[in-house]
């Protein structure tokens, strides 16, 4: 990826800098830089600092803290698409004798485990890793403190137990395979476990007075796949656009597109606030927006990646501050600058290659029951189905080669759709997970449920 700042009119560019010099200023951040990403490249880059004549650029690295997990999550994803694991696994049957092992990978990586949100002992991320050299220091005596499944919890220990099961599959330590995998891949050279100059210092603000103090710089060891991570505003917007579009090399885009799925079950304050987990990804709609990505921090520094696939634009935002400007905040606005100052430009309408006159057959008007909806061939070759009005079940359909479709989203996710043809060969109405849809509502000429009357409708009188 190149950084090409001209792509962004001025007065964008001119609202991003003021965007992040307000978090700058307000926060009181030693440093804080940003980068902006849109169609799979850096278009924007912007810093602001205390130290006269000297603004970082997307080349100096910042601990990233818990983006780490997101990198983590992609490693496990590429050993279940290689078939060496099922999401649907219990941890106990790859990584024995943790203490944790009813809990499936799925759940593990959308936090959904039931384990502890920390390691217990002092304070982590301000103590050496060498304190914790096993999972069971990172663990405990008894990791789990909620029902299994249950509810969203987020947990370091968590994706430690994740990392430890990526070095136990490939029989690498996980930083080896976090480089081989996924940083050489993509071209991330400037992400590593450990600092490489040029680096940022990490620092803690007093709250009431403008004052610093440095905070301590430690290896996390075990708890390395939770949060250990160096990066650059540069190698990040490249992982954004990876996350966007997925990379045969890493990822397909489908199982980046599984990892943006939701999967944990929200909290009553996360359905207020619209923010809900996937796999590796945090969830949330602002301002009608949907955006994925992940937040981090650790003493001394804080990190945020937001992307809206929808917008085509992804933001990153890191400072060297252990508290201080609210990042995700600051992506959030970044990537609305850019998409309501220079919305998408979609690409020319064009007719399919080809039309198979059996498909085109079932595009049109249906009815379930009463309701109206509409089913229509899309340009990547799926089936949407919708409500022609106001709100009701939507889904697209994928062809299973057969003539049957099954649901991708929604109410009909994974519930098959068949076309039923008479004995002429004639469509007669299509079966959606035993909902009957007919081009008349209530075809009499269809075999509808608990049958029609056969006097058909009629008035009050």
């Amino acid at each position: 990826m190149t950084s090409s700042q001209e792509e962004l009119l001025p007065g964008t560019r001119r609202a991003l800098l003021h965007r992040i010099a307000v978090a700058q200023a307000e926060g009181r951040a030693p440093s804080l830089v940003a980068a902006v990403a849109r169609g799979g490249q850096a278009v924007w880059h912007g810093a602001r600092t205390s130290v006269d004549g000297h603004g970082p650029d997307e080349n100096v690295q910042y601990r990233i803290g818990s983006i780490t997990k997101t990198f983590t999550a992609v490693l496990v994803m590429r050993l279940r698409d290689e078939g060496l694991l099922d999401l649907g696994d219990p941890l106990e049957k790859h990584l024995p004798g943790t203490g944790a092992g009813e809990a499936t990978i799925a759940e593990l990586l959308a936090h959904t485990a039931g384990l502890a949100a920390e390691s217990p002992g002092p304070w982590w991320e301000r103590t050496p890793g060498t304190l914790r050299p096993e999972l069971s220091d990172v663990l405990g005596e008894q990791p789990l403190l909620h029902p299994i499944g249950r509810r969203h919890h987020y947990s370091n220990p968590g994706y430690t137990v994740l990392g430890a099961l990526v070095a136990e599959l490939r029989g690498d330590p996980w930083e080896e395979v976090l480089r081989s995998e996924i940083l050489e891949p993509l071209g991330l050279h400037r992400t590593s476990a450990q600092p490489q100059a040029p680096h940022a210092g990490g620092w803690a603000v007093h709250p009431w007075a403008d004052a610093m103090l440095p905070e301590p710089l430690e290896d996390l060891g075990r708890m390395a796949p939770a949060g250990q991570l160096w990066s650059t505003t540069g190698d990040l917007a490249r992982f954004a656009a990876f996350l966007a579009a997925g990379d045969d090399r890493v990822l397909s885009a489908a199982s980046v597109r599984e990892m943006r799925t939701p999967a944990a079950p929200a909290e009553a304050a996360d359905v207020l606030d619209g923010a809900t987990y996937g796999l590796g990804l945090q969830i949330q709609r602002r301002d009608g927006r949907l955006l994925v990505g992940h937040s981090g921090s650790l003493p001394g520094f804080l990190a945020n990646l937001t992307l809206s696939v929808e917008d085509d634009v992804a933001a990153v935002v890191l400072a060297n501050c252990t508290s201080g400007p609210l990042l995700g905040a600051v992506g959030a606005d970044l990537v609305r600058i850019v998409a309501e100052a220079e919305p998408r430009i979609p690409e020319p309408w064009r007719p399919l290659p080809e039309v198979d006159p059996v498909v085109l057959e079932l595009a049109g008007q249906w009815y379930w029951g009463t309701n109206a909806f509409g089913l229509r061939v899309t340009a990547d070759g799926l089936l949407a189905l919708g409500p022609l009005t106001g709100s009701g079940r939507r889904s697209r359909f994928r062809s299973n080669g057969d003539g049957s479709w099954t649901g991708l989203e929604g109410y009909f996710a994974g519930e098959l759709l068949q076309p039923v043809r008479r004995t002429d060969g004639s469509l007669s109405h299509l079966d959606l997970g035993s909902f009957v849809f007919t081009r008349q509502p209530y075809d009499p000429e269809a075999p509808v449920p608990g049958g029609v009357d056969p006097e058909g409708w009629r008035g009050i009188g």
